[in-house]
């Protein structure tokens, strides 16, 4: 009998401590994350070196790379009014349409329900899935943030055919506002 009520409570203390398990993130989340987190500062802690300097903007180098993205970098745009900034890993480059359909339901997955702190306030950016089609050279998920509406922040797999390649690319940008929100009004 104590042998029965031995092995019962190694069982019940096994599911116990399983059941007690926290998701980690992988490394390409946590990347996001820090992205995500300098979203307060317009990413200028994100600026490494000056790489384009255009009439209309600026790239700098990222100070933070995805893991497996062929470069990350930090735009500059600009504005008479406030500066704009955004964020952008290129993730893939290839004529395979197979394997950027497949690395881009990876980075879905991924981005899907993340989990950011942004001055002390969770973040769970969500997105509806859309299947990209080679007939259809540009598939776009957006992944805004849930129940804090009124942050403008957002996250965007991006997978579009250029040239004879196919571009998949992560971006963060904060938007100006929605499509259905109407703009100031200005009287004559």
């Amino acid at each position: 009998m104590k042998k029965i009520i031995l092995a019962l409570s190694g069982l019940l203390t096994f599911f116990i401590l399983h059941a007690q398990v926290i998701p980690v993130k992988n490394a390409f989340q946590s990347d996001i994350a820090k992205v995500v987190a300098d979203y307060p500062s317009h990413f200028k802690t994100l600026l490494g070196e000056l790489l384009v300097e255009n009439p209309q903007s600026a790239d700098y180098k990222s100070l933070v790379n995805l893991q497996d993205a062929e470069v990350c970098t930090v735009t500059k745009y600009s504005s008479a009014t406030k500066e704009i900034f955004s964020w952008q890993a290129l993730m893939l480059t290839t004529d395979n349409f197979e394997e950027a359909t497949k690395k881009f339901r990876l980075i879905f997955n991924s981005l899907n329900n993340l989990s950011v702190h942004v001055n002390d306030a969770k973040i769970i950016f969500k997105g509806n899935f859309e299947k990209p089609t080679d007939v259809k050279k540009f598939t776009s998920v957006v992944f805004s943030p849930g129940e804090k509406e009124n942050l403008k922040i957002r996250i965007e797999l991006l997978l579009q055919a250029e040239m004879l390649e196919w571009t998949l690319k992560v971006l963060v940008y904060e938007t100006e506002r929605e499509d259905n929100e109407r703009g100031p009004i200005k009287e004559n």
